[in-house]
């Protein structure tokens, strides 16, 4: 409800921000604020109302309140209640956004895409543990704001873009504690980078059939496991024409490519370039 969006075209405009302790119980301000607010508290408890929504932020928890939406408070906030807060503005995400979504990808052979650009919602109201590494960020994020670096000015906006994303992705649990099925494929398909692609050998590995680990690696991942396989082999191969004297021949067998005919088609088909031209424009 209420979500805001950032997204990797635009950064965030930071305002204020600052670490506050209550000296006497007082009621938050009644208000239509032009601009976004973080709030993490770290003792005692904030309760303000957005709209028709009442939230009641206790330590160790962290709420976005969205610009343009009135805000104010119902009960008083204790004496000695903490915080940290955070001011910004977000521009409305360009119309090529697409929304993100934490995927298994092997690299792009050094090129960046930039036919896209992606949009990610913050959350609104979450637990933040105060030794987490969001938590930390936040604290450096205000004492960054009140530093005397010279580029202080110039890096806030990026910080804080790189503030908001950490709280984005420590909602959505980026990083689980147990290694998914794709995550486990994905492993074992990059130690077996240099052999040919063998669904027995997968099979073998992981004891399940092979339909069922392509639908799972699928889903998880928008591709097949053989078009990861033979991206992370043509993402070796780029590494190697860039790095090395191999000839194309040689680099072709250490990949598991004994037609050195069929190695190169792959690669054009994967880099739109010949091996030998891919070497001539790229090589440093």
């Amino acid at each position: 409800m209420n979500e805001i969006m950032i997204d990797t075209c635009t950064l965030p405009a930071a305002l204020s921000g600052a670490y506050q302790v209550a000296s006497a119980p007082f009621i938050h301000a009644d208000r239509t604020a032009n601009f976004h607010v973080l709030i993490y508290v770290t003792e005692g408890h904030i309760s303000v109302t957005e709209e028709d929504t009442d939230y009641l932020i206790q330590k160790e928890e962290l709420l976005f309140l969205k610009s343009g939406l009135h805000h104010y408070g119902k009960s008083l906030i204790p004496q000695g209640t903490a915080w940290y807060f955070i001011h910004f503005r977000t521009q409305e995400p360009h119309l090529s956004c697409q929304p993100f979504q934490i995927r298994h990808e092997p690299g792009n052979q050094g090129l960046i895409s930039t036919d896209a650009s992606y949009l990610l919602p913050l959350p609104k109201h979450i637990s933040v543990p105060e030794h987490s590494r969001t938590a930390k960020m936040i604290i450096q994020y205000i004492n960054y704001i009140n530093s005397t670096d010279p580029l202080r000015r110039w890096n806030l906006n990026p910080k804080l873009f790189e503030l908001l994303s950490e709280c984005a992705f420590h909602a959505r649990h980026a990083l689980p504690e147990t290694e998914s099925l794709s995550d486990q494929i994905c492993r074992f398909l990059g130690e077996q980078v240099q052999t040919p692609f063998s669904s027995t050998l997968l099979e073998t590995q992981f004891h399940l059939s092979y339909k069922h680990m392509a639908a799972c690696f699928k889903k998880s991942t928008g591709m097949s496991m053989q078009a990861y396989h033979t991206r992370l082999k043509m993402n070796l191969a780029c590494k190697l024409l860039r790095s090395t004297l191999l000839s194309v021949k040689e680099i072709s067998l250490q990949l598991g490519y004994q037609d050195m005919l069929y190695f190169s088609r792959v690669f054009h088909a994967s880099i739109g370039i010949s091996p030998s031209n891919y070497r001539k424009q790229v090589w440093i």
